[in-house]
């Protein structure tokens, strides 16, 4: 008998109106992400897409969603705020598992007024694993359903004006490399969430994670199975090539873009995660959005993994 699971993925979303914003709100680098926005982003990240984005993922009706980063622009609380009230629609805290990016921590910030409106999104729900999340000791987060293992990251920190560069750091990284063994001891199907993207070359340099090699080390010694990303902004599908694994990496465009660029526009992705007996297999298909029928539709026929990007199927012990 085989066990089925579909995952939607979507990111970057960068959902704000940035409406009444503060002078003394950007007194930091904040004023260049708010510049930005008034004179470009915001034409370029519409609500109305994004709108229609939902609506397609609850038609789709996926067993959990997953969120890598940018919820935000700038990381005000009234940002924080607007993000809460939009995941409380878009699904259940126990359906739906959200990561930090750049943006949700461009300067440093309260931790009551910011991130802990995301708690019950972010948290890890196996308690004997990890610590309750308070700062940035909620990450690497946990959740497990069915027979997936969600191990999220954050990769979010605050950087110099014009750099969107991340680092996920050696407490988390050691964190990893035992959740990874202890999810691969229970045979569990493990996706590693974070925001950058793991494999140096992806992004141009400013935007880079800047302890990729360590995390590839980690990878390298204890395996996954999928590792899923935003931040490029665009359709990435890469694969971590290792002595003993070939996981595959991929990335999604900005959840809200509007762009006529077929790797560009709004897109998410739809993974059917395939266990029989004690193999894996997934089939993975994207929905992207249409200018001209104003909706999202099918990108393609579904793949599968395997032939897309060599995914190696687990062969369970």
């Amino acid at each position: 008998m085989s066990e089925i699971f579909t995952i939607a993925q979507l990111s970057d979303p960068h959902l704000s109106s940035l409406a009444n914003v503060k002078m003394k709100d950007l007194l930091s680098k904040r004023v260049l992400g708010y510049l930005s926005w008034r004179l470009n982003r915001r034409a370029k990240y519409r609500p109305e897409i994004l709108a229609d984005l939902v609506e397609d993922i609850k038609f789709q009706q996926p067993d959990h969603i997953v969120i890598t980063g940018d919820l935000t622009h700038i990381g005000l609380p009234q940002e924080f705020q607007e993000v809460k009230d939009w995941l409380d629609a878009l699904g259940a805290p126990a359906k739906v598992t959200i990561i930090p990016g750049n943006h949700d921590m461009y300067v440093e910030t309260d931790w009551e007024s910011t991130f802990a409106l995301w708690y019950s999104y972010m948290s890890s729900d196996i308690a004997e694993v990890f610590r309750s999340c308070v700062r940035q000791s909620c990450f690497p987060s946990l959740r497990i359903r069915n027979s997936i293992a969600f191990i999220g990251l954050s990769t979010a920190r605050p950087s110099a004006p014009f750099l969107a560069v991340g680092s996920i750091g050696p407490s988390q990284l050691q964190a990893l490399e035992r959740v990874l063994v202890e999810m691969g001891e229970r045979r569990l199907f493990r996706i590693i969430l974070l925001h950058h993207p793991p494999i140096f070359g992806t992004v141009p340099w400013r935007k880079r994670l800047i302890d990729h090699a360590s995390f590839r080390s980690v990878v390298e010694r204890c395996g996954a199975e999928l590792v899923l990303h935003g931040h490029a902004h665009c359709t990435s599908i890469r694969e971590m090539v290792t002595k003993n694994h070939v996981i595959p990496v991929i990335g999604v465009p900005a959840a809200s873009a509007r762009s006529q660029h077929p790797n560009r526009g709004a897109q998410y992705n739809l993974y059917r995660i395939i266990r029989q007996a004690s193999t894996w297999s997934i089939q993975f298909s994207v929905r992207g959005y249409s200018h001209a029928e104003k909706r999202f539709i099918g990108f393609g026929a579904p793949v599968e993994i395997e032939q897309a990007v060599k995914f190696r199927v687990k062969e369970l012990p």
